[in-house]
């Protein structure tokens, strides 16, 4: 009887220390972009060439805090083609505009090759492909312009569910292949199809208004 109880609780430590592994290696697939300490990890393009990484983006308190020009954009060292994004972002002044870019390739410029997930005060939610990236959707909610940026595409967003400006926002970004999800403030407010797939840079504009961010998380879908 000692024997079996004995095999018993081993077998129930062996399960507990499987599990924590497991939850261990979890944690360890979300990956924080923005460490809240400094910009380790991001490379940048900006119009003006004589213009730098720190005159545009800056970390204070913890907070990473993007001036708006000149234009451009932080963008990630590291490709990412199939991922959950989790981006936290306000206005803490006038409303402006900006984007999450994704898959970002080829020659930097100011709207690069890629798919935006829009930050533009009241347009947050709108998904564009720039430069020819190939995004589709909801026919009513499509549009597309060979003429502008490179050859744009794009869906309209469902609804707009950003809070009021000064206050946090939610982005709940999906990239899965060829779909993408966006989840403001935890309503889903637009869906994309046929997306272009492929392996890029994750961006953060800067277009025109003083934006901060505060959560730049990504875990990646195998």
């Amino acid at each position: 009887m000692r024997t079996v109880c004995i095999m018993l609780g081993t077998l129930l430590l062996l399960t507990s220390l499987s599990v924590a592994v497991q939850g261990d290696e979890a944690e360890e697939e979300t990956i924080d972009l923005f460490n809240g300490e400094d910009l380790s990890g991001w490379d940048y393009f900006l119009v003006e060439e004589d213009a730098e990484m720190e005159d545009v983006w800056s970390v204070e308190d913890g907070i990473l805090v993007c001036q708006g020009e000149p234009f451009g954009y932080l963008c990630t060292e590291k490709e990412y083609e199939s991922f959950k994004l989790v981006v936290e972002w306000r206005w803490p002044e006038e409303p402006g505009n900006s984007g999450v870019l994704m898959r970002i390739t080829g020659d930097p410029m100011m709207l690069p090759n890629c798919v935006e997930a829009q930050l533009q005060h009241e347009n947050a939610g709108d998904i564009y492909g720039f430069q020819g990236f190939q995004v589709s959707g909801d026919e009513d909610r499509y549009l597309e312009d060979p003429e502008r940026l490179g050859g744009l595409t794009g869906v309209k967003k469902i609804k707009g569910n950003e809070n009021d400006p000064g206050e946090w926002n939610k982005y709940e970004i999906t990239v899965d292949g060829g779909d993408i999800t966006l989840v403001i403030n935890g309503e889903k407010v637009n869906e994309a199809t046929d997306c272009d797939v492929r392996p890029g840079k994750i961006g953060l504009q800067s277009e025109g208004g003083v934006i901060e961010f505060r959560t730049v998380k990504l875990t990646p879908i195998e």
